[in-house]
């Protein structure tokens, strides 16, 4: 993994030459799985944890998102330490380090702690991930069947964030929210003895050292520039300074990498128009898609009323939509072509956002269901076209590196996503909750931290005045709900466009095969 594949030598177990490499892959993509699923699986909890830990609405958008921002930066991080120190080590000390977090998280008594325990999990994700491309890589050697196996790798990715919120939206209900991160541990427990047996023992002596300093760089200047956002959204001071300080330490590591005879991250790369708008629609596509979904998940959970698993269940139709673009895309790239593809679904996930404009607290459950597979089916081909771009501008010998850029970009976007979206919706939603006749002035602060809390706060106070003020609210979260949206909208149609003007009309791998 990373931008040293191309001068790294792997050594290959006899066992993994026969039928053992499948099972292989079954086994790494359990792994991804896991890590898939855990970075969904919070939405549909939302409302029951926030019942349950009383957080304040920049702790709940840290709860949900500190995992995806932990996770970004340590990929090229871990990729590379995989790369000197043996993946096969560093995967199994990822999974001891993701189920001691699971457990952590699973009984976190405050919000702090939940976020601590989610921050652990990232970095346990971050050392799993990009280690089970690189074993990919490194087992399946016929480049037919490597196709096949990075194609289930990818598949499994996906159907993971998909069916996160449908996982969590089972256990919540007939569980407890903490086990969303509890079922992770017996799983671990089973994965961990069946890696030791089947993965392959890394041979690889990597041909220059590794750079701990760009990597400390990259994290805390992804971290900083995450807390700047959110701050900014509660109007804390530091909000700016930590903005400022995570552009500063991000443009320090970039300036490094361009320095650096092995840089970190292959920067020349970006220098192909192609490869920068991939990785750009990836990192934006994922951007709109998780943050929405979070929204979204509050929006029929506690404005609809729908139960955790009702909800899940209401959002089945964006993960089947997800899993067909995923299988027409293909058939769409070579039929279309790249250009027409990529700014077609991304100009359909746009229009398909446009009829949530006009909703309120009234159920549209047709045109919900409607819009969910427009989202879904565009965004999946989309992602998959942006794909191609990426591994296909990318020259066989730095395939490793574009690999790890595509996926920060995917986790970075859902981080943000979160991070950005959740914040316009905070930002918009606590100044439209007006006062509300009989409501204490202290659970009326309350309510205005997040429609989670303010559902909390109706409870308690009760009657006529409970009711009316998680009305308010709802009516708040919608209007904050509706900028947000108005926010994607606008972001999807400008990549659209931006995809038009820049891209060709081919992939660049046709264009090569035509050449050749």
């Amino acid at each position: 993994m990373g931008v040293v594949d191309g001068a790294v030598r792997t050594g290959i177990e006899p066992r993994t030459r026969g039928t053992g490499r499948w099972s292989v892959l079954v086994l790494l993509c359990f792994s991804l799985l896991l890590i898939a699923v855990d970075a969904t699986v919070l939405h549909i909890a939302v409302p029951a944890l926030t019942a349950a830990l009383e957080p304040t609405s920049i702790q709940l958008l840290w709860i949900i998102d500190v995992y995806s921002l932990v996770v970004a930066p340590l990929l090229l991080t871990f990729g590379t330490l995989g790369d000197h120190y043996g993946r096969k080590r560093l995967v199994m000390i990822g999974y001891v380090v993701f189920g001691v977090a699971s457990a952590a998280a699973a009984f976190a008594p405050t919000a702090p702690a939940l976020i601590a325990a989610r921050a652990l999990l990232g970095v346990g994700g971050a050392m799993i991930m990009p280690a089970t491309l690189s074993i990919i890589r490194q087992v399946f050697t016929d480049r037919r069947e490597r196709a096949i196996a990075l194609g289930v790798w990818s598949a499994v990715a996906a159907a993971g964030a998909a069916v996160g919120p449908l996982i969590g939206g089972l256990l919540v209900e007939h569980f407890w929210w903490g086990a969303v991160f509890l079922i992770n541990v017996p799983i671990l427990l089973v994965l961990l003895p069946a890696a030791a047996k089947l993965l392959p023992d890394s041979c690889s002596r990597a041909l220059h050292p590794w750079d701990a300093f760009s990597a400390l760089l990259s994290v805390a200047g992804i971290l900083a520039l995450a807390f700047g956002l959110k701050e900014a959204g509660s109007g804390h001071p530091a909000g700016l300074a930590a903005f400022l300080a995570g552009i500063g330490l991000l443009v320090w590591f970039v300036r490094r990498q361009r320095r650096m005879v092995f840089p970190m991250l292959d920067l020349d790369l970006f220098r192909q128009r192609a490869f920068s708008v991939g990785v750009a629609a990836v990192l934006l596509t994922v951007f709109a898609l998780v943050g929405l979904e979070l929204m979204l998940a509050q929006y029929l959970q506690l404005v609809l009323g729908d139960s955790p698993f009702q909800a899940a269940v209401r959002m089945l139709p964006l993960m089947i939509a997800s899993v067909a673009g995923g299988l027409a895309g293909a058939r769409l790239l070579h039929r279309f072509g790249l250009r027409a593809t990529m700014s077609g679904g991304l100009a359909l996930t746009a229009l398909s956002l446009l009829p949530t404009l006009a909703w309120g607290t009234e159920r549209h459950a047709l045109m919900l269901a409607l819009c969910f597979v427009g989202i879904g089916f565009g965004i999946q081909v989309t992602l998959l076209a942006a794909s191609d771009t990426i591994m296909s501008s990318a020259p066989e010998s730095r395939a490793g590196g574009a690999a790890a850029i595509e996926e920060t970009a995917y986790e970075l976007g859902a981080g943000l996503g979160v991070a950005v979206l959740g914040t316009i919706t905070t930002v918009v939603y606590a100044p439209s909750l007006s006062p509300v006749p009989g409501v204490p002035q202290d659970l009326m602060a309350l309510a205005r931290q997040s429609l989670a809390a303010a559902a909390h706060a109706a409870h308690e106070i009760g009657g006529g005045t409970g009711a009316a003020l998680l009305s308010a609210a709802r009516v708040a979260f919608i209007t904050g709900l509706h900028s947000t949206i108005m926010v994607s909208v606008l972001l999807l149609g400008s990549v659209a466009l931006a995809v038009v003007l820049l891209l060709p009309r081919r992939s660049v791998s046709a264009e090569r095969h035509d050449r050749h």
